[in-house]
């Protein structure tokens, strides 16, 4: 026996079971939130199992299979009926899972009619399978991230009305720049929102497309079980009927090397997660305990630190920025699987499956988050205007420069401020106080008020009309299936 002090590895600490058991353990943006069931090995394999069950029905409409038969199929389309795990192991003997999944759903067919075993796969070829299941999953684990965006961008319209005057340091380069609105910066998030749920839409407007094109992208195979029928009109029919079967749209060609459904996917789910990491970093940034403007929710234990009590993590906006950071380099796989060689890719085609799980599960994860994190977002406006005096009035230098210049010049106006503004940072004295010492800004201010020219609050320019306008633009209603 070996010592009792052996280290335990994944073989000898794991069940089988949990051996191929894809919880989240080390993804917490997706683990538990429905793009993890909607894009797992289950919804995969059960996807693959649909688009069997309607090729069997789409042929059975053409009269190229018994509806005997395609109606025994459909009832055996279950995933629960096949060995998950097994399968999964014997995808390497073939570097994809239909072969196997083919020859263990066969045999479930045949088990209830052994005729209709016959009719299984009738023609097709893995790559029709593994692409369309692909797009169904793609559009399923989509519609999810499309309700949840509708939601974000709902909470965020209630953010910018209730905060379209709220004011607040705008920062650039991570520094006071000049006043802003918290109203603007949430009319601004909600913007990317908006440009994410739209690029969704696109995605729905032109339809995800099935696969079908046999061996080699000529339906011979479909052909050769229908030989009375016109080339034409049959391979027409049978790509509509098994599109409408499945919900999908029919492609004008087979699209085995030509990625573009598979990109278009990778791409729009790649931005859901950028566009909602941009709200994650800003959370990230106004949370510092020496900025302390917008608090997450952190309901029970949640955020709490395993070594620092008084800590409450801002975990949502961080596994939301950690969607952000994964996302770019998964769609550049994507994208460079492209050049597929020939007819059918030995690589290409394989190295896109998971980039694309990993960003539809990515960017689900992000979008169901991002629900909490905005809806339920603290928001202390008197920070906010607390910190916009921490650098002493010189968050509206940009103003008292404009007034300035014309009275004493550009560059003599500009020498003045740089002078003073060194001087309220290295003292801490207002930036207004130092010049009331100043006989050229005096002279030249003279007596125009002070609590107009150095009011943060004077300063927010068109603040308030551009978050108005912003919050004009609205949500296209969607029929989602």
């Amino acid at each position: 026996m070996p010592p009792t002090d052996t280290p335990r590895t994944a073989d000898t600490a794991a069940s089988p079971a949990a051996a191929h058991l894809d919880s989240g353990l080390l993804a917490p943006v997706w683990a538990g939130t429905p793009a993890q069931t909607a894009a797992s090995d289950g919804a995969w394999l059960q996807a693959m199992l649909d688009a069997e069950a309607a090729l069997s029905r789409a042929q059975a409409k053409l009269g190229t299979v018994p509806e005997a038969a395609a109606r025994v199929i459909t009832q055996a389309a279950c995933a629960d009926r096949l060995d998950l795990g097994a399968l999964a192991r014997r995808a390497r003997e073939s570097a994809n899972p239909v072969v196997a999944l083919v020859q263990e759903f066969t045999a479930v067919v045949a088990a209830q009619d052994a005729d209709a075993a016959a009719y299984v796969h009738r023609g097709s070829t893995s790559q029709d399978i593994l692409d369309t299941a692909s797009i169904l999953v793609a559009g399923r684990t989509l519609a999810l991230i499309r309700a949840d965006l509708a939601r974000t961008e709902e909470a965020l319209a209630a953010l910018a009305a209730k905060h379209r005057d709220t004011l607040m340091a705008g920062r650039t380069l991570a520094l006071h720049a000049v006043p802003t609105t918290f109203g603007l910066k949430a009319a601004g998030w909600r913007h990317l929102v908006l440009d994410a749920a739209q690029k969704l839409d696109a995605l729905s407007a032109r339809g995800l497309p099935v696969q079908l094109g046999g061996a080699a992208g000529t339906l011979a195979g479909y052909l050769q079980h229908a030989p009375a029928a016109a080339p034409d009109a049959y391979v027409r029919e049978l790509t509509e009927a098994f599109a409408v079967e499945l919900g999908l749209s029919a492609p004008l060609l087979p699209w085995h090397v030509l990625r573009t459904p598979v990109v278009d996917v990778a791409t729009a789910t790649a931005f859901v997660c950028g566009a909602l990491g941009k709200i994650a970093v800003d959370v990230l940034s106004l949370t510092r305990t020496e900025t302390g403007e917008v608090h997450e929710p952190a309901p029970g234990s949640r955020g709490a630190s395993s070594a620092m009590p008084h800590k409450r993590n801002p975990v949502l906006a961080t596994a939301i920025r950690s969607a952000a950071l994964q996302s770019p380099q998964l769609a550049a796989t994507v994208l460079a699987c492209m050049p597929s060689e020939d007819e059918r890719s030995a690589g290409a085609w394989h190295a896109e499956w998971e980039p694309l799980r990993a960003l539809l599960r990515l960017a689900g994860g992000a979008a169901h988050q991002a629900v909490e994190l905005v809806s339920r977002l603290s928001v202390d406006p008197e920070r906010m205007r607390a910190n916009t005096a921490i650098t002493a009035g010189q968050i509206v230098s940009e103003k008292i420069a404009a007034v300035l210049e014309p009275l004493l010049g550009k560059t003599p106006a500009r020498n003045l401020l740089n002078d003073a503004c060194a001087r309220s940072a290295r003292t801490g004295e207002l930036l207004a106080d130092i010049l009331s010492r100043d006989s050229r800004a005096v002279a030249a201010l003279g007596s125009a008020p002070r609590a107009d020219l150095f009011a943060p609050e004077a300063y927010t320019g068109a603040a308030g009309v551009l978050t108005d306008r912003a919050l004009s633009r609205s949500l296209p209603v969607t029929n989602s299936r």
